[in-house]
């Protein structure tokens, strides 16, 4: 039985919650999401909170999916009402991040500039050069943008320069010995 189940989801002021069969809409001051939530699981709502629950209370499979459907609408929830936020952090001597537009143009030492297309739904800023600031409403979005931005440049374990997570620790290696 899954603890994390049990656990009703507050819904905050300014949220709106629309359940239509299988599918839920959360709608706040950030944005609309929505999401189909899994036959084997039941979502109701009950004085300002949302109640999950599986629908055969003796299957494994059905408190697994519960468990996973409330983390996942409590995501819905925050998104819209608070928002998601990565911050990265550029390592290394001239590289350099910079939004123009829709597009975050970043030097990373290559023979180029790097140019990532900013999607849908995502907010960047550069608060300063070696600083990004990933903001929106999905967090699987949100987590995925940073992700593919570190990608690019992954920090190296020997001198530690590259595209680094600001709350990362790095293992750094000693050089070769002879």
């Amino acid at each position: 039985m899954s603890r994390i189940a049990k656990a009703p989801i507050p819904i905050p002021s300014g949220v709106s919650v629309n359940i239509q069969g299988q599918k839920i809409a959360v709608t706040g001051n950030k944005g609309c999401l929505a999401w189909l939530i899994h036959p084997l699981v039941r979502v109701a709502l009950e004085d300002n909170h949302l109640k999950i629950a599986p629908l055969d209370q003796e299957r494994q499979l059905a408190w697994a999916l519960a468990g996973t459907t409330r983390a996942l609408i409590n995501n819905l929830v925050i998104g819209v009402s608070q928002g998601f936020e990565r911050r990265l952090t550029l390592v290394g001597v001239g590289y350099r991040a910079q939004v123009k537009g829709k597009v975050l143009n970043l030097s990373l030492g290559f023979s180029h500039p790097v140019d990532y297309e900013i999607p849908e739904g995502i907010e960047i800023e550069t608060p300063s050069q070696t600083e990004i600031v990933i903001r929106g409403a999905d967090k699987q979005q949100v987590g995925q943008v940073s992700a593919k931005i570190r990608s690019y440049r992954p920090p190296e374990p020997y001198k530690g320069k590259g595209v680094r997570y600001s709350n990362e620790q790095v293992l750094r290696k000693e050089t070769k010995k002879k």
